[in-house]
């Protein structure tokens, strides 16, 4: 395949060491060219570790005062996870399997936060034994169960303050009313002895309007303010996800700038311990995939636009070795919009609709319609990039297609940097 200079190890996993910077699109033609040698048409996932460094450089530039915790669920990638353990990353856990990855990589328990606020019995007693404290809540029911099942639990309260136009909106289905239902919880936790050390938030996945920070920290301050007057210490701040982790129309950087200036008008000098929960942000660049064009077919261009007027004119179906039930259920799941594009140049520029299938028997796998494209032949290749999210963590070998083959690299300097500076056993 590859002929890198050197191999690493990172777990179990072998990672191609280069010389120079990481070059996402050059090294996925390099590996396409090498495997079309091989008469190997399998998909393949390039994970470029140098930009988790990147990202986490961006982060720690943009909101210092803020400890990222990552959140697990959007990628559970054993490498990815390592990285971030490495750079001192904290995890944002929802169940007894994620804990159980993450502390497998060797972080401790204080660096975890199980932030599911229904929780499984048997998965609050596991986290007792792990001895992972922090986590969150938004009813009685789910205080009064952690109360009798997890003693030293260090709960947070989670409210309700969402952006109604974010890609994944989430106060329908957590979140206490930080007005109303906000302080009758933090009564009752004072009643049955249970302590509580914070308030958290999650204004929603793929956050728009970045305003909604500072909404919920102005709720966030005045329920600690109830907190600390019922005898809570209230010490974290929890500002959950929404943080963008590509292009988007609300950069990271205009979030992170409204989110500094709510800080500064509701928590300025403050002594609290200010944590987030980051996904996508960290999870959705350094992922690209390629898919490989498995069949192509000629049709007429009404078949695809359903529209008379384009009686007459032909266009192409392709289909592709990853569909919506492999990495692409991000279309299904996280509303994503995935634009792929030749891998290669094809030396072709007339273009034609075009519409992109997914492998499987079902007509629902479909990966992207009425798309403009030039005509592309079988064996040929598709590049997707931004495919960290949502996208392996809810893959499925449905109709026995199998999942793309991760192959990660990292530039020898910032390999370097990891493996001197890291807590984590490489």
């Amino acid at each position: 395949m590859i002929s890198f200079e050197q191999f690493e190890l990172i777990g179990d996993t072998k990672v191609g060491v280069l010389p120079q910077q990481v070059n996402q699109l050059e090294m996925c033609r390099e590996i396409a060219a090498a495997k079309d040698l091989e008469e190997n048409d399998s998909s393949f996932m390039l994970v470029d570790l140098d930009k988790i460094i990147e990202r986490f450089e961006l982060w720690k530039r943009e909101l210092p005062m803020i400890e990222p915790f990552y959140a697990v669920k959007c990628n559970t990638d054993l490498v990815l996870i390592r990285i971030l353990a490495s750079l001192g990353c904290g995890f944002d856990c929802a169940s007894r399997e994620e804990i159980d990855i993450v502390m497998g990589t060797g972080v401790s328990a204080d660096r975890l936060i199980y932030a599911n606020p229904c929780k499984t019995r048997s998965f609050i007693t596991h986290a007792m034994e792990r001895d992972v404290r922090m986590m969150t809540f938004d009813n009685s029911e789910e205080l009064l169960k952690i109360a009798r099942l997890h003693p030293n639990a260090e709960m947070i309260l989670r409210i309700a303050v969402s952006d109604p136009t974010a890609t994944c909106p989430l106060n329908l289905k957590f979140g206490a009313d930080p007005v109303l239902a906000g302080p009758q919880l933090l009564k009752l936790a004072s009643e049955e002895g249970v302590s509580v050390v914070g308030i958290s938030f999650h204004v929603g996945s793929g956050c728009n309007d970045a305003s909604a920070y500072r909404n919920a920290l102005q709720h966030a301050k005045n329920l600690c303010e109830i907190g600390e007057g019922l005898g809570f210490k209230m010490d974290i701040i929890d500002m959950g996800g929404g943080f963008p982790g590509a292009e988007h129309h609300n950069p990271f950087e205009k979030i992170a700038e409204t989110i500094r200036d709510a800080l500064d008008e509701f928590f300025p000098e403050t002594e609290k311990r200010l944590i987030a929960e980051p996904g996508r942000f960290f999870a959705a660049g350094p992922f690209s995939l390629c898919a490989n064009i498995i069949h192509a077919t000629e049709v007429p261009a009404t078949k695809i636009t359903k529209d008379q007027k384009d009686c007459g004119d032909h266009g192409y179906m392709y289909y592709i070795n990853d569909g919506v039930y492999g990495s692409f259920n991000c279309i299904m799941f996280d509303h994503a919009h995935p634009v792929g594009a030749p891998l290669f140049d094809v030396g072709r520029n007339e273009k034609y609709i075009s519409t992109i299938w997914g492998p499987t028997c079902d007509s629902l796998d479909l990966v992207e319609d009425k798309k403009l494209m030039a005509k592309m032949e079988i064996g040929e290749w598709l590049y997707y990039p931004d495919m960290g999210a949502y996208t392996l963590a809810a893959g499925t070998t449905f109709n026995g297609f199998a999942k793309p083959i991760p192959m990660y690299v990292m530039s020898e300097e910032l390999w370097g940097t990891i493996k001197d500076s890291s807590h984590i056993s490489f």
